[in-house]
């Protein structure tokens, strides 16, 4: 498929212009076009940190801070196209109810996927539709991941295969490549795991009249 799903644009998509994606995750992107959605990559200029800092000081729930972050991102990116079909998304880590951010180093990601190992954590993938001023809709999707009990050494041999790739997600994994390795268990949407709520997205592009129902 061509860059921006444009193999099929009138097939399905009904809009005069790209979908505009405020978000850098080629994940994203790929689930789109891979569904001849036409896309705009515009990166949203979001202090993620600060805000979540903010939120998790009022003890809003990892889902919460997802979908609030999802929505700032939006705001952000509507100013900088006004007059577009806007998507924004975000993912967040819930391990026990709290928050787990993208790691900053290779020496966070190690300490992060050992506290995740041999257990449960929760992905939830936030997303919000706007035009300009408009909200048009917002939607959140989960997926239980369960990470199985890997030795010491299997985890220094792949964080060291992975690299700084670890630094790109919440988890300091990538289920669409090694990241695989390390779960014993997943249920619910992949492509919640892999960042957006693909399904209601596109549910909500149809009720809006921006996909062929």
């Amino acid at each position: 498929m061509k860059s921006g799903g444009m193999d099929a644009p009138r097939l399905f998509w009904r809009e005069n212009a790209p979908l505009v994606l405020g978000s850098g995750s080629p994940a994203r992107r790929i689930l789109l076009e891979a569904c001849a959605i036409p896309v705009r990559v515009l990166k949203p200029d979001t202090d993620e940190a600060s805000l979540a800092a903010t939120l998790i000081s009022v003890n809003a729930t990892p889902k919460h801070i997802a979908q609030r972050l999802a929505l700032a991102k939006s705001e952000a990116v509507a100013k900088l196209a006004p007059d577009d079909l806007i998507l924004t998304a975000d993912q967040t880590l819930d391990h026990q109810g709290m928050l787990l951010m993208k790691p900053g180093s290779i020496e966070q990601a190690r300490a992060q996927l050992q506290r995740l190992r041999g257990g449960p954590h929760d992905l939830h993938a936030a997303a919000v539709l706007r035009r300009g001023d408009t909200l048009l809709w917002s939607g959140v999707a989960s997926a239980r991941l369960v990470m199985r009990d890997f030795s010491d050494a299997f985890l220094s041999e792949y964080v060291e295969a992975v690299g700084p790739a670890l630094l790109e997600t919440v988890g300091g994994y990538q289920m669409e490549a090694l990241g695989a390795h390390l779960f014993a268990e997943v249920s619910g949407q992949h492509a919640a795991i892999l960042g957006l709520p693909l399904m209601e997205v596109l549910e909500a592009l149809r009720n809006i009249g921006a996909l062929a129902r």
